[in-house]
Order: structure tokens, then sequence, then C-alpha cells
């Protein structure tokens, strides 16, 4: 075993589906998932994935668990309910899944609340715009005229972003174009929520990513960087941010039981 098998390492809170699902052990049942492409960059960067299935928000509950966590992954999955940025739904919205929606966007407000190290990745970073009161376009080929970005069938497609130099994403992959990131979304970011800017677009101007730049991280990608084996750098940024803040707990701590080793040696 080596040092970094016995090191503390830093919690990563991921939200779930909460869906019908069929499995060999148990049939079809009603279950909390979520596919592991997701918890593999996390584990690779150093990290400890727990999941957090979508529940009730009542009480203080939100507030002591974003607490325990040093980062919080909110993933990809259905769209977003327009009547939280205050539109009707598009015929190609998706049903809502409102539990989730409320179940997220209570620990995002939280997370930023805390400074809490925060990553979005697709629907993520949709729902980081709506909760931070911006809009989303519904449906991108009635803006567009084109459906490259969602091509069906679990497919990604790859598409070019631009990435802006001096943001935290421009730091962590550099200023330079990514050629093809892979997509798969017909939403996108319309106006920005409050406290938010652009940090990456498509050719087409889409926005492609957003940041919050008074967080200690909190990044949302409308592409899905989990797809990459090679995308190190982003996951690998998000978690160094995350044992800071695990650290920054940690000193406290520490400073109190040796404030309370030493009186106890004087008493």
């Amino acid at each position: 075993m080596n040092a970094a098998d016995t090191a503390i390492k830093p919690i990563i809170g991921l939200t779930t589906y909460l869906e019908q699902a069929g499995t060999d052990g148990c049939g079809n049942v009603r279950a909390a998932f979520l596919p592991e492409k997701y918890l593999t960059p996390i584990l690779d960067a150093g990290a400890v994935p727990i999941l957090l299935p979508p529940q009730p928000t009542a009480g203080d509950m939100i507030e002591h668990l974003v607490s325990r966590l040093d980062g919080l992954v909110i993933p990809g999955g259905w769209d977003v309910d327009p009547t939280r940025y205050g539109q009707e739904p598009h015929p190609e919205t998706d049903s809502p899944r409102p539990e989730r929606d409320e179940w997220e966007a209570a620990l995002i407000l939280e997370a930023i609340r805390q400074d809490v190290p925060l990553l979005g990745i697709c629907r993520g970073e949709q729902l980081l715009n709506v909760t931070l009161g911006g809009t989303l376009h519904q449906h991108l080929p009635d803006v567009l005229g084109t459906g490259h970005y969602q091509l069906g069938g679990y497919q990604f497609n790859g598409i070019r972003v631009d990435i802006r130099p001096d943001s935290l994403l421009g730091r962590l992959l550099g200023a330079a174009a990514l050629d093809a990131v892979p997509v798969s979304h017909h939403q996108a970011v319309d106006r920005l929520g409050e406290g938010l800017i652009a940090t990456a677009w498509s050719q087409d101007k889409v926005v492609e990513a957003i940041e919050h730049p008074g967080a200690r991280f909190c990044v949302g990608v409308q592409w899905h960087p989990e797809q990459l084996a090679e995308e190190k750098a982003l996951f690998h940024g998000f978690v160094e941010a995350a044992s800071a803040k695990m650290l920054s707990r940690l000193r406290p701590a520490a400073v109190e039981s040796l404030d309370f080793a030493h009186e106890m040696a004087a008493s």
C-alpha cells in the first residue's frame, strides 16, 4: 500500500437519476443510478465519489449535507423544467423531473454559499444557470436551423469550442480551441444567471461553458468531459479545488485540538 492509498481524500457528491430501471438482480425497480463514466475521472483524480439521489430538502438538511462535501458534481440528464425560468414547455422538451430539479437547485445554492467547488455537466451547467436566474434556449434547431448538437440514439457529436483565455477553464485547459468535445444537447444557455460569465462558445456562438468568478471553483460545461479518456485537466483541477476546501476545514479543527492539548498540559 502506497502513501496515496492512505491519504485523506476529498469527498465529492454526485447527484443521480431516480428512474425506473431494469436490473438482473432486482428486476424492474425505481432506482438511483449514475453511469460509471462520471465516477471514473473523479476516482482517477484522487477523490471519493458518493451518490446523492433526489430527496426532500426540508429543514437544515441541505446545509449539513453540503458542509460534509468537499466538492459537488451536477451531471447530465433530462431537461430542466422550463417553468423554473418562466417559460411554457417546448414540444421537444423532456417531461419534467421536479424532484430532481428542486434537489439539485438547493444543492447548487448551498454549495455556492459555502464556497464548495461545483462542476456542472450538460444539464448541470443549464441548471446552474437557471438556478441563478438565467434562461435557456429550449430547442436549438429552432434557433440555429441545425440538429448537429444532438444526434440522438445516445450518440455524441464532436464540435469545436473556443475558450476565454482569462477564465478558470482557460487556465485549466489552455487558451487554444478544443477541436472535438463530445456534445449531446438540444438546449443551451440563453440569458446568463446572476454572477455568471460565459467562458466557451461553439462556432455557432452557442454558450458551451459558464463560470462564477466569485467562487473558489464554479464551472459548468455544456459538453461531456467524462466521455473523453484523455480529459484529465478539468477533473484534476476540480478535485484540487475540493482538496483545498477539505484542508481549509481540517486546519481549524487541528488548531482547536492543539489549543485543547495545551490547556490540558497547563492544568
